[in-house]
């Protein structure tokens, strides 16, 4: 919305942001969650609501922790004792006056000019308290970021605008161990502190006043409103209106019943709800209300070589590993020759039992696993032992007979046969000119609650998967099972149905006669696009790699047959 109005054209935004990639992943991300965590009710409330997938009833407020060992209210004598303090007076004309204190970065949006603009027309505020602007180091503004230094001068501009000198300290530096003393010199004053940010999502610096005894003065926005609702210690403000925030200030310094009141609710109220034992508490007690939704990945108790291994080699079937006899071949020899560190697998739309007679027509030996209809399914060595530790996994909102019934009224589909589907998967043919887009189709469901992984291939199929399962979730399931990282996996592929398993931190590999549809991954650093085609171009990309040997891990972007390598140890 901010690069819209600033002119920016949508290509040009997708083009630099890739926008549509990150709101798809943050919409999978929400879709697969069983509970999401945050921090305000404003992201709840104005951001996540927003998606497709916001369901609220899924979603817990849990504040960050913070450590508050630093900060607790003043000591007799403790805060004029404080380095700091001989800083701020050299400012004041009577440092005793209670500190209105305001702490921040030098950037336009914490909106200090407006809070400069409150003190100095505010004739009662002016003569009842001092204002302590500490914002960042600085030894020379003009030599500062645009930002900073635009912020910084506009400060100084209003002080001498309103002749603010004697009322008004602004120090040059502070370091970090005076924050604590800062905060008590403001209790200690009977002062308060002041956040008028024009938007402010947490807050950080509230709960350390809070804890240190000092009533707030805040904007109305996500951190601050849920801070002051817990601590019940100051008042909101709208951080554009310079009257109203010279009235509230007022209005906190004034009342001194209410300033010793919102001071211990503040100290109570920030260890209650923002000290680390209370967060680790409240995150413990949502992770108990989901713990059953959730279930440990059980070892494979028929035997495999894969706890062996320490790298695997996994290829799609049609048109990558195979294709060209020969090319199989030498393929196979070359795993063989690795020895039994190397494993070895399929990854395929196909179901098993198609795979596996392809897999005997083509005389090919038991892989170590078979990942097959789309990864919807997991099976292991020559037994073809199913994953049921993943079947649990992706079963998480599957309700197949209610995504059925959600398309059966959208033109353009039609059921493919009984020997296509699987209990975690629903096929289609796809007539393009007929159905809507796959987008469509994915909001369609959403907003009916419903949740699948949708893919469309060669524009003639689409596949619905639990939201949870697909080719490439399936690998890298694989390999935190296994205890493999993701450049301990080769990936080979040809068609835009590998795209997705190509994507990641995974060596790649996009064998000779590929399709058009991966051209675009031309250029990233870790998809080698080989010469040789099906086995041929899966042996060049090991060979690029040298992933039988120390493994090369590409670091930065280069040519598709050079550029810079790390050696990985095996």
């Amino acid at each position: 919305q901010r690069l819209r109005e600033q002119g920016v054209k949508p290509e040009t935004m997708e083009k630099q942001y890739n926008l549509n990639q990150r709101i798809e992943a943050e919409e999978t991300a929400l879709d697969s969650a069983s509970l999401v965590i945050t921090s305000t009710h404003q992201e709840v409330e104005e951001q996540y609501s927003l998606y497709d997938n916001y369901q609220p009833r899924r979603m817990e407020v849990i504040p960050p922790g913070v450590d508050l060992s630093r900060f607790h209210p003043p000591r007799r004598g403790e805060a004029v004792r404080a380095p700091i303090w001989n800083q701020l007076k050299r400012f004041l004309t009577q440092p005793r006056r209670p500190m209105i204190l305001a702490l921040s970065r030098a950037d336009e949006r914490k909106n200090i000019q407006t809070l400069v603009r409150a003190f100095g027309e505010h004739p009662h505020l002016r003569e009842l308290a001092n204002l302590v602007i500490v914002a960042g180091n600085r030894d020379d503004i003009e030599t500062m970021e645009r930002g900073s230094r635009t912020v910084l001068t506009s400060i100084l501009l209003h002080i001498d605008r309103y002749d603010l000198y004697g009322s008004v300290a602004y120090p040059k530096h502070h370091e970090s161990s005076d924050v604590p003393d800062l905060y008590r010199l403001a209790a200690w004053s009977r002062g308060l502190f002041v956040n008028p940010a024009l938007t402010e999502p947490f807050g950080l610096t509230l709960i350390e006043a809070a804890a240190s005894g000092l009533p707030i003065v805040a904007t109305a926005d996500g951190g601050p409103r849920d801070i002051i609702g817990h601590c019940r210690n100051g008042v909101l403000i709208d951080p554009l209106d310079p009257a109203g925030l010279g009235d509230a200030l007022e209005q906190v310094l004034t009342d001194r019943r209410r300033w010793r009141q919102w001071a211990t609710n503040g100290v109570n109220g920030a260890h209650r709800h923002y000290a680390w034992d209370s967060h680790v508490q409240k995150y413990l007690k949502a992770l108990r209300r989901t713990r059953g939704k959730n279930h440990r990945h059980r070892r494979l108790r028929a035997k495999s070589r894969l706890p062996t291994v320490d790298r695997i080699v996994v290829c799609e079937l049609d048109n990558t590993l195979l294709g060209d006899r020969e090319g199989l071949q030498r393929l196979l020899q070359r795993l063989h020759e690795g020895g039994g560190r190397v494993g070895f697998g399929i990854a395929t739309g196909r179901p098993v039992e198609s795979t596996i007679k392809l897999l005997r027509d083509w005389q090919v030996p038991a892989p170590d696993l078979i990942i097959t209809s789309v990864g919807a399914a997991i099976y292991y060595g020559q037994r073809r032992v199913a994953d049921r530790a993943w079947e649990r996994h992706i079963d998480y909102r599957w309700n197949p007979q209610a995504l059925r019934e959600a398309l059966r009224t959208l033109p353009g589909l039609k059921l493919q046969p009984k020997s296509e589907q699987h209990r975690y998967k629903i096929s289609y043919f796809l007539d393009e000119k007929k159905a809507p887009s796959v987008r469509h189709i994915v909001r369609h469901l959403r907003l009916q609650d419903l949740h699948a992984n949708v893919i469309q291939s060669r524009g003639m199929f689409l596949d619905l998967l639990p939201c949870r399962a697909s080719k490439g979730l399936a690998l890298r399931y694989l390999g935190v099972k296994w205890g493999l990282r993701p450049e301990q996996l080769l990936v080979a592929g040809f068609s835009g149905n590998d795209e997705e398993v190509l994507h990641g931190n995974t060596l790649g590999v996009v064998v000779g006669n590929y399709s058009a549809e991966l051209e675009p991954l031309r250029g990233r650093p870790r998809i080698y696009f080989a010469n040789g085609p099906y086995a041929w171009g899966i042996l060049e990309g090991i060979e690029h790699y040298d992933f039988l040997g120390t493994i090369r891990v590409p670091e930065e972007e280069g040519t598709d047959h050079d550029g810079d390598i790390a050696r990985l140890p095996a």
